[in-house]
């Protein structure tokens, strides 16, 4: 099986508000950058769209350790709670509505094609992939932002 190593990061200008996510896919010394956005969404919306492109973004099934500095997504992949979502009906152990439940469909469904090593970074703190990918993120979401005009 192919090892890649994935980074991934979200950003939104307000939350909610117009949204940019990035990733850096790295396979045998070669790079390949990723990016979108949205005008209208969540922080942890575009932290999940993140992985869920990248993964994506894989033609077979591959070895991947996925850093990211989101914990909303790392624990709740890496700590089954998503998993525990679906299976009680898209609730949270409370009882409550889980949140995004179809970009989570799609995750899962993602991370079960592959084998996936969980890691967490703190964000903002130098991580260099860490860095690029919000980069990335936030450059796409400011590229959304509507253009001034000079009346």
């Amino acid at each position: 099986m192919k090892h890649v190593d994935i980074y991934t990061d979200g950003a939104c200008r307000g939350n909610p508000g117009i949204g940019g996510w990035g990733a850096v896919l790295v396979y045998q010394g070669h790079e390949k950058e990723l990016s979108g956005g949205e005008r209208e969404t969540t922080n942890n919306r575009m932290e999940m769209t993140a992985v869920i492109e990248a993964l994506s973004a894989l033609k077979e099934p591959c070895e991947v350790t996925l850093t990211s500095d989101s914990k909303y997504v790392i624990d709740a992949l890496q700590l089954g709670w998503a998993r525990g979502w679906r299976a009680r009906g898209w609730k949270k152990a409370d009882k409550s509505a889980a949140l995004n439940p179809e970009l989570w469909e799609r995750l899962l469904a993602l991370t079960e094609r592959h084998k996936i090593t969980y890691v967490w970074v703190k964000g903002h703190a130098g991580h260099s992939y860490n860095e690029r990918c919000d980069k990335l993120a936030t450059a796409f979401a400011d590229s959304l932002k509507p253009k001034e005009t000079n009346a």
